[in-house]
């Protein structure tokens, strides 16, 4: 539980800088750069997470591989993460920061569940639905779950809208019972 305190407090210390300046798109399109190579080079990965090696080596490598390519926010932000041996943290930090970037534009993400993959025109029909019925911008990932007979389960927000052909037959059931 502390380490999701600490991603979104400095996740939203990132925010609120990167607004400050105007950067907030681009430090975070710089950062999901930085994250991707950070996968990609686990060397580089391993060795800014490495509790032996020095705040001042640490500092040195990141400037001479980013320096140049990534704002002073972000650069400094990385800084402050090494002093503070809060680097590991780092990809779940942006994810907060994602978030509170969505929030501020309105944007809000879910789940649609079917039994086979929807295409874009019925996911883009779905998100139009339940962007009008949260009044908010739903954008909206499909993910496969064979256990449904039919119809979709979509998940926002931690609500449930469950069209699916069970929960039609399980409704069913209740209102025979009770005649």
């Amino acid at each position: 539980m502390a380490e999701l305190t600490i991603d979104l407090t400095y996740g939203s210390a990132l925010f609120e800088a990167a607004k400050d300046t105007g950067q907030a798109d681009q430090v975070m399109e710089e950062a999901t750069e930085v994250l991707g190579i950070l996968k990609q080079e686990s060397d580089l990965h391993t060795f800014i997470n490495y509790p032996a090696i020095s705040a001042s080596e640490k500092k040195a490598v990141i400037e001479k591989v980013f320096g140049d390519k990534i704002c002073d926010v972000l650069l400094n932000f990385l800084y402050v993460l090494i002093d503070k041996r809060r680097t590991s943290r780092f990809e779940k930090m942006i994810k907060a920061y994602k978030k509170l970037m969505d929030q501020e534009e309105g944007l809000s993400y879910g789940t649609v569940y079917s039994v086979e993959p929807l295409d874009k025109d019925r996911l883009s029909e779905l998100e139009a639905d339940i962007s009008k019925l949260f009044q908010a911008n739903v954008r909206l990932e499909n993910e496969i779950d064979p256990k449904l007979m039919g119809g979709v389960k979509i998940l926002v927000e931690g609500k449930i809208i469950d069209m699916s052909i069970r929960k039609k037959f399980d409704d069913l059931g209740s209102q025979i019972t009770l005649n």
